[in-house]
């Protein structure tokens, strides 16, 4: 695996490359987007929805009056963010891959391991890819800034890299230890290795173990730093010392949740189901054969976020927006949607999966034409901007 190093980190970089051009939200003054053009094309499907067609075209004919928020008001919000939503989501995530480490260390002790243990090994794993998923909402800060993000979760693997890279290096290093791993490249490092030496085998040998064991320990690590960086800085990282000049903070906070949703759309929904054109990648957790529950995760999260009540007090001072509403009801039918789905979303019919894309496309929608409006931030802000 060593001789390939090099490859594999332009492999990683270009991958980043195109990770990072893909979650920048569109400009809405520019052509219309992917967005317009499928609410276009799937104008007749939807026609036998009312509800569904008033929601996609709602935005369409309302007045935007943006709330007054004060420096003050502006401040709270985004110590409670930080305090509350963007450090707890790292935390957790650090902590579920510390207790994966700590089950593989257990079941570890006496090989081959399967049946029951290697079972238990499968259900932490998808409790730490939820967790990541919803850590993904942030997209700025340590994990953006050092790559830390494509170490974590090297998706999507488009050349399916990660299968024959992690099988050579088990092969090259039955005793791997997690410092030797840490100099090796995103593709055989974080979720979707441990996801492939789980759920590829019926059962691990002792070099399967040792990656198992070592890859947890490495991103418990590479999570921990993240967190303890955000627990330092979360001030200057969210712009909270800066209310009273510049809305820089509102702008990455609410750009950052938008972004998390047109990725999601996109690579982990249209792309792999091949929605809008040609199939292209996977699904995430696509070899878990669990796509549906990183995919609610992140609707989760976005619940979440967009339905604080810190965020709904800040809307309510403009008693002629609704918005938190709109967002709440659109959510609530994507996650309900969703659950009707099967485990892997590959084998839902072509019409719910078509369902989901066009639901996720309202929320974006509502983001990007009512909530950003409302809040007086814009679309595709660039925090290098310095605005």
């Amino acid at each position: 695996m060593k001789k390939n190093h090099a490859l594999a980190m332009a492999l990683s970089a270009l991958s980043a490359g195109l990770l990072i051009s893909c979650v920048k939200p569109a400009d809405d003054n520019k052509a219309p987007d992917s967005d317009s053009q499928t609410v276009t094309q799937n104008s007749a499907a939807l026609a036998t929805d009312a509800t569904s067609s008033e929601s996609n075209n709602a935005d369409q004919n309302i007045t935007i009056t943006p709330v007054e928020i004060s420096a003050d008001t502006s401040k709270t919000y985004l110590t409670h963010v930080a305090e509350n939503i963007v450090i707890p989501a790292y935390t957790d995530a650090a902590k579920q891959s510390a207790v994966l480490h700590d089950l593989a260390q257990k079941h570890c002790q006496q090989v081959p391991v399967s049946g029951d243990e290697l079972q238990a090994l499968r259900d932490q794993w998808l409790t730490l890819a939820q967790a990541w998923a919803s850590a993904e909402m942030i997209d700025f800060g340590p994990a953006t800034d050092s790559m830390s993000n494509l170490y974590i979760n090297y998706y999507p693997d488009e050349r399916g890299l990660v299968h024959s890279g992690v099988a050579d290096l088990i092969a090259a290093n039955p005793a791997l230890t997690s410092k030797q791993l840490a100099n090796e490249s995103a593709i055989v490092q974080g979720i979707p290795g441990l996801e492939e030496v789980l759920y590829a085998n019926d059962s691990l040998d002792a070099g399967q173990c040792a990656y198992v064991i070592s890859a947890s320990s490495a991103l418990s690590t590479r999570l921990k730093d993240i967190e303890n960086h955000w627990r330092e800085n979360a001030t200057e990282l969210l712009a909270i010392d800066k209310t009273a000049d510049s809305d820089q903070g509102l702008n990455q906070w609410f750009n950052s949740l938008l972004s998390l949703i047109e990725t999601m759309k996109s690579t982990a929904i249209d792309q792999p189901l091949g929605l809008t054109g040609k199939a292209k990648g996977h699904l995430p957790a696509a070899t878990a054969e669990q796509s549906r529950a990183i995919i609610n995760a992140k609707l989760a999260t976005l619940n979440k976020a967009l339905t604080d009540p810190v965020l709904t007090v800040m809307l309510g001072s403009n008693n002629e927006s609704d918005i938190g509403n709109n967002l709440s009801t659109a959510l609530a039918e994507t996650t309900t949607l969703l659950a009707q789905m099967p485990e892997d979303l590959a084998t839902a019919d072509k019409t719910s999966q078509q369902q989901l894309y066009d639901h996720l496309t309202t929320v974006t929608r509502l983001i990007k034409r009512q909530l950003i409006p409302t809040l007086g931030v814009r679309v595709g802000f660039n925090s290098n901007d310095g605005d």
